[in-house]
């Protein structure tokens, strides 16, 4: 298959991937209206533990790097976390 082919497809599926980081984000008020009736903090360190060695082993049986993809949801989990604190007043939302 030749390179542009190639970094359409690439390309693609980057877009895709923004899009499902976009829904994850969007699940944040849920969490937080969730987290709010179970009167839970909006940090959870064991569950983002949980998440993290969730996406490892998963990453390691698909035959990736489970630390990388462990370094990806860190971000990402992060980005829950800092919406979350938007969503409840006490960040700056966009």
């Amino acid at each position: 298959m030749p390179l542009k082919e190639l970094r359409a497809k690439i390309e693609k599926l980057d877009i895709e991937l923004i899009d499902l980081i976009k829904i994850r984000t969007e699940l944040a008020k849920d969490v937080l209206d969730a987290k709010k009736e179970e009167g839970r903090a909006i940090n959870d360190v064991n569950q983002n533990r949980v998440v993290l060695d969730r996406v490892a082993n998963a990453s390691i049986e698909r035959g990736l790097d489970g630390e990388q993809v462990r370094r990806i949801f860190e971000i990402l989990i992060r980005m829950n976390i800092e919406r979350q604190h938007e969503l409840s007043g006490e960040g700056n939302l966009p």
